[in-house]
């Protein structure tokens, strides 16, 4: 039940187009900077970064400071 659980949740997160493009973009490219996740998704910073905070609270996505910028990358490949 605990696996199942873990899955409806993942789907859930997974159901927003938004969210799907932003996995899509850094299943194709790697790591990206959140300006481009933006262009690429034709959001504004505050939602863009509201699906990537979701994401990476629940260990989809990873972040890394470079510099000024936060960079982000899928967290798990092998899922």
């Amino acid at each position: 039940i605990e696996y199942l659980d873990r899955v409806a949740r993942m789907l859930k997160l997974l159901a927003h187009p938004h969210r799907l493009k932003i996995v899509e973009a850094l299943d194709v490219s790697g790591a990206l900077p959140v300006y481009e996740l933006m262009t690429r998704l034709g959001l504004a910073q505050a939602p863009t970064s509201q699906h990537l905070n979701l994401m990476r609270r629940s260990g989809l996505v990873e972040a890394e400071r470079r510099g000024r910028e936060i960079w982000y990358d899928i967290a798990d490949r092998r899922c």
